[in-house]
């Protein structure tokens, strides 16, 4: 017996029956012999670590836009504080944490530059563009890698305007999300100054605490709570508002209320400036053949890191680009 059946059987021995073991996964679009060290969701975690996609989330925007400070999130951290928190629920629960660790490593390599302003250029530039989407067609198209299907279709599903994941390890993913991004927004923006803990709705302060941690460990004991012998990964009432509200409260005080409109406007200069020149010329390394030249210029664009798409808008104007400053 290799290592990989070894690790095999151990999951047949130690998951709970809900769980999706990595022999029974649905496969890949073009099979390929096993690896005798890892199964199948491992060599998914290890060739989203190892692509370009990847290693560029560390220079793309969570919340902030150029921040003064070195401890604010970027994308890359907000992918492994996501991996912990999901991790944590899948261990407790006793589901693949080979799995919900592959998705959420996976799950915002689609996401463009200067964060959510960024996307919402390139979906006006390009109906239907989703980050979530974008994410796949990364893995499948761009940069083929033969995921699995389970690892594709937690990636895909894990916004919440999508279908639930078709797995607990996915629906565990989605949620890791939204806890990791609720609660590390909130500390950044008190590192920033925009907020207090005391800003926040007193409505939920009692149901999810008042610290970073105490949210994080309520959110996260509950959600284990509820989920135990479920048939989906739920989180009881009372949780689930305090949490929603929260999310509202952050939509109209930080996501949307701090974005002022010079940094708005300078946003979509950059992103719709290089989204027009690329689709009139192709980008220097082309994405994908598919013939289509925005789709081409969609794929260039998106998958630039602020700082690149900063560079080329100047390298392309001859002139600086317009200001980015911490949002607010």
């Amino acid at each position: 017996m290799d290592p990989r059946e070894r690790i095999e059987a151990d999951e047949r021995a130690r998951l709970a029956p809900r769980a999706r073991p990595s022999a029974d996964s649905k496969g890949r679009d073009r099979e390929e012999a096993p690896d005798p060290l890892r199964t199948e969701y491992q060599r998914d975690r290890d060739r989203i670590v190892h692509s370009k996609a990847f290693r560029r989330l560390g220079h793309k925007t969570q919340v902030f836009l150029a921040p003064e400070g070195d401890h604010y999130r970027v994308r890359l951290t907000h992918t492994l504080e996501v991996t912990q928190i999901a991790r944590t629920i899948a261990r407790a629960l006793a589901l693949n944490e080979d799995l919900v660790e592959a998705i959420c490593l996976g799950h915002d390599l689609g996401h463009t530059p200067f964060g959510h302003l960024g996307e919402e250029v390139v979906a006006d530039f390009h109906p239907g563009f989703r980050h979530n989407l974008q994410s796949v067609r990364i893995v499948e198209v761009l940069e083929d890698l033969n995921l699995t299907w389970e690892v594709r279709d937690g990636i895909a599903n894990h916004t919440w305007s999508m279908p639930m994941p078709d797995t607990l390890e996915g629906q565990i993913a989605r949620y890791a999300d939204r806890i990791a991004y609720i609660n590390h927004d909130i500390d950044d923006s008190i590192r920033a100054g925009v907020l207090s803990e005391e800003d926040l709705p007193r409505s939920t302060l009692g149901v999810l605490g008042r610290t970073h941690a105490k949210r994080i460990q309520t959110m996260v004991s509950d959600l284990v709570v509820r989920s135990e012998g479920a048939d989906s990964i739920q989180m009881s009432p009372d949780v689930a508002e305090a949490m929603g509200e929260t999310r509202k409260f952050l939509f109209d005080r930080v996501y949307l209320g701090l974005v002022a409109t010079a940094t708005r406007e300078s946003v979509q200069r950059i992103v719709l400036t290089l989204l027009e020149h690329y689709a009139e010329t192709a980008p220097p390394v082309e994405p994908a053949d598919d013939g289509d030249p925005r789709q081409k210029a969609v794929d260039y664009v998106a998958g630039m890191t602020d700082r690149f798409a900063i560079r080329t808008f100047e390298d392309l104007l001859g002139t600086p680009s317009p200001g980015l400053t911490a949002l607010g």
